[in-house]
């Protein structure tokens, strides 16, 4: 008979965990001409009037956001668009917010009537083949024409695409438009790959060294902790968490030797001298660069830290909107640190959410994104594809934080050397 040693360790009071994010579900927008019938779709697929309908056109006229449960896939969020054949100066204001959408979702769906595209949904259909974001077409209001096959056929060899038959009138359920995107949809999407799976094994005791301060909520975790604790249980593996002052009398009074040890990124310093030298040490936010972020090139980018210089211009990448305090990570102590370790006058530009970043991309030395717990990967990536085409090096809150504390190459070994192991 096995004996399984269960080891809780509580040293802070009334910690409990927090939920997803909102936003890390996949994002499906409807795009299309005004009046053509998206919010009607959208009611029709979620069973329930979340959308304004009206006869006359232009009634949606910002991008909305709706939450929706496909049965036996998840959660995803519909994005209801603007017409994008909107006239004058404000419709113009409402096809650049409708564009806009188009890098942080995962699928669009293309609505049309009479199997008619014109350079209104051609637009769209670029935008989205720019960012590699599949798609389909549906042929909406079909119960007011005869269903004609051969343009359909044709419709669907020259986009590359699905195309769809469909009325919310005659139509008993959207069941062929749900599979349809449950086929398409990325599975990165929905399908949460392992954080650390690939580096622990069943049973492997795992060390988080967790602060608990300022920047942590009252009562609570923050969620990238969350989330890696999650894992960990996913994997059969145990989770030690403790506070960064009790991790040398514990390792001193235990016989553990955990397979892996993760800190926030801030306190890397500490954790990286009082964890021996023979356990693998990484941060959550470096976690979270490779699970969710563009890790090979965070990987490049990191090191030009080195070489910024006076009046160098740093965008630092926010995901969410926070109240910011006097610890803040983003727009306190990484712009102190950094200008402590290059010793020069840099200017720095934080963008919170999915803003618009000011000027151009190549007006910025680097680009800094945060863990991005509460965004899909794919809003990730496409948030720094700009920089990355444009040769802009690219890095992230815990790899940057790591390279300024000297700890960076111990950091990102336990990554990089498991993928040279698979190669």
């Amino acid at each position: 008979m096995q004996t399984y040693l269960i080891i809780i360790i509580i040293f802070d009071e009334n910690i409990i965990i927090m939920s997803q994010g909102k936003e890390n579900k996949p994002h499906i927008g409807i795009y299309g001409k005004r009046n053509v019938g998206k919010s009607s779709l959208i009611n029709f697929m979620a069973g329930q009037e979340i959308s304004i309908v009206a006869d006359f056109k232009g009634t949606t006229t910002d991008p909305v956001k709706r939450s929706f449960e496909i049965t036996g896939f998840g959660p995803v969020i519909l994005i209801d668009t603007a017409g994008i054949d909107d006239v004058g100066d404000v419709g113009r204001l409402r096809i650049d917010k409708t564009i806009a959408t188009i890098d942080k979702i995962d699928l669009g769906i293309i609505l049309i009537n009479n199997y008619q595209l014109d350079e209104y949904d051609e637009k769209i259909i670029a935008e989205l083949k720019s960012f590699d974001t599949p798609f389909f077409i549906i042929n909406g209001k079909s119960d007011l024409i005869i269903i004609d096959t051969k343009s359909k056929k044709e419709l669907s060899v020259k986009y590359n695409a699905v195309v769809l038959d469909f009325s919310t009138k005659n139509d008993e359920n959207p069941d062929k438009i749900l599979k349809t995107i449950q086929r398409l949809i990325p599975d990165s999407s929905w399908k949460s790959n392992s954080m650390i799976g690939d580096i622990v094994s069943s049973s492997d005791i795992v060390l988080l060294i967790t602060p608990i301060d300022i920047a942590a909520p009252q009562g609570r975790l923050i969620l990238p902790q969350v989330q890696v604790i999650r894992d960990i249980l996913d994997n059969d593996c145990v989770a030690i968490v403790l506070k960064e002052k009790e991790v040398e009398g514990f390792l001193q009074k235990s016989a553990i030797k955990p397979k892996l040890a993760i800190t926030d990124s801030q306190i890397f310093s500490q954790a990286a001298a009082a964890i021996p030298k023979d356990i693998p040490l990484t941060g959550f936010s470096v976690i979270l660069a490779r699970h969710k972020g563009d890790f090979e090139n965070y990987l490049k980018g990191t090191p030009k830290l080195s070489e910024l210089k006076d009046d160098d211009k740093v965008l630092i990448l926010e995901s969410c909107s926070h109240h910011v305090s006097c610890e803040d990570i983003g727009r306190v102590k990484i712009p102190d640190w950094l200008r402590n370790f290059t010793g020069k006058k840099l200017n720095f530009t934080v963008v919170s959410g999915l803003d618009n970043i000011p000027g151009k991309i190549t007006d910025y030395t680097i680009v800094i994104q945060c863990g991005g717990c509460v965004l899909t990967r794919k809003q990730i990536i496409s948030r720094l594809k700009p920089a990355v085409d444009a040769g802009v090096p690219v890095t992230n809150y815990g790899m940057t934080i790591a390279y300024i504390k000297g700890i960076y190459d111990r950091a990102v070994e336990p990554f990089v050397k498991n993928a040279n192991n698979k190669n």
